[in-house]
């Protein structure tokens, strides 16, 4: 398999390749030459499949002969060795739960495939690999608890000051060893462009070995697809494929089922929920894309003014405009409406969202009601305990995992920087 620019500027890339660069020198985004499709011999017995040899299938193709397969079938089971449960909400609604790996949140699965790919490609190399992330909530933990302690891989996170959670930040700052954090003076998209800035700064690269660990990079992004297939498995209606509601801020995520999708996951449609972030949505009723600033939110993680991986959708596609609206709708969710949402859900169905399901939980809704003959699921992508709004909203957070309890007794270790290339320029060199 090779992965070409969306920029189309730069030469294509194996998937050993597109892993260890991370973004192409185009400053574009590796996407699949081919997107496989799933063979029929998959569905034979799908449901009796352990997650590990689903993984195992659907990644496969991507990666090629770059791994090993056994190589590949054990990255996959480290991967996906805890649950991934789809719960009943009401009639028509259930939600996906993402948020049962080490940090409690759906990109644990992506930077846990992500950091053993690396791994395994560092063997190769004399130099010290540097992992850089930028993170509005959840990714920056996923990455730090994914690559901590591996030998000579360091990792450098950007996240905007003020703007995370409390866990959230405890999480990626509270590490140490191999895994630095940088509170940036400014937001997530300052933070995604220094990122971004680091990886197309060739006289850098030609110092130090660099590459990215948000869902830009493959070994990331294409993983995701695995719990959309795990979710089928525990499908009930099997006359009928689910509508499935995604929250959505750097569009990664969805972009992944959509993925799946296209390689044969059977899906009615997928919503694309958002926050007051509402680029997508406007996008979709103007058919004219214009980035703006983004907005601080309940739902922080999806506080992203330019999502990156949308261009991938669009490449999915062959950016028909059309076919893109029959398959993808965006839908933009105000925080009144997402504490109503949450508060809602605990008084009639006892079960608490935290502001980034709620957001999916009530696209899903939404849609739903205009189309009563259908049922679908949301991700929940995150546990509540992770955002300190649930418990002011619905008056409790549920019980406290073991994987948060020994958080609050660690040191904060990060360092505050501007939103200045610069600044994060000289803290790269100084890891040379």
């Amino acid at each position: 398999m090779n992965f070409f620019s969306t920029n189309k500027q730069s030469v294509k890339a194996t998937f050993r390749e597109a892993v260890l660069n991370g973004q192409p020198s185009d400053k574009g985004l590796y996407f699949p030459e081919i997107i496989p499709a799933i063979p029929p011999d998959f569905w034979r017995d799908f449901k009796k499949k352990t997650k590990a040899q689903i993984a195992f299938e659907v990644i496969k193709p991507y990666v090629g002969d770059d791994i090993p397969d056994e190589i590949v079938l054990q990255i996959c089971a480290e991967t996906v060795n805890f649950d991934f449960p789809l719960v009943k909400i009401t009639e028509n609604i259930s939600t996906l739960e993402l948020f049962h790996g080490a940090t409690l949140a759906f990109k644990d699965v992506g930077a846990r495939f992500m950091s053993r790919c690396l791994q395994y490609f560092s063997r190769e190399k004399s130099e010290k690999t540097i992992v850089i992330a930028a993170t509005s909530g959840d990714t920056g933990g996923a990455v730090a608890n994914g690559f901590f302690d591996v030998e000579g891989v360091e990792v450098v996170i950007l996240y905007p000051q003020g703007k995370v959670s409390r866990v959230q930040e405890l999480q990626l700052t509270t590490l140490g060893k191999n895994i630095s954090a940088l509170e940036v003076n400014g937001t997530f998209d300052d933070c995604q462009t220094l990122a971004k800035t680091a990886l197309a700064d060739e006289d850098l690269k030609r110092k130090v070995f660099l590459t990215s660990a948000n869902s830009i990079n493959v070994a990331r992004w294409l993983p995701q697809q695995f719990y959309y297939f795990y979710a089928l498995q525990r499908w009930e209606d099997d006359e009928n494929a689910p509508v499935i509601s995604v929250p959505s801020g750097n569009f990664g995520n969805v972009c992944a089922g959509i993925l799946a999708h296209v390689s044969g996951l059977p899906v009615s449609k997928f919503i694309a929920a958002t926050n007051a972030n509402d680029v997508i949505p406007n996008f979709f009723q103007r058919g004219k894309m214009e980035i703006k600033s983004s907005i601080a939110t309940l739902s922080n993680a999806m506080d992203v003014g330019n999502p990156s991986n949308f261009v991938r959708i669009l490449e999915i596609f062959d950016n028909d405009f059309i076919n893109l609206k029959e398959k993808l709708e965006a839908l933009s969710v105000s925080d009144e409406i997402t504490a109503q949402t949450m508060r809602e859900v605990f008084e009639k169905y006892n079960y608490i969202l935290d502001p980034h399901g709620a957001v999916g939980f009530y696209a899903l809704e939404n849609y739903l009601h205009k189309n009563p003959d259908k049922k679908g699921f949301f991700l929940e992508t995150a546990h509540p305990i992770k955002f300190d709004s649930v418990e002011n909203i619905t008056g409790t957070c549920g019980a406290i995992p073991e994987a948060i309890e020994d958080l609050f007794s660690r040191p904060k270790q990060s360092v505050k920087i501007r939103a200045n290339y610069e600044d994060l320029r000289e803290i790269l060199l100084q890891k040379i």
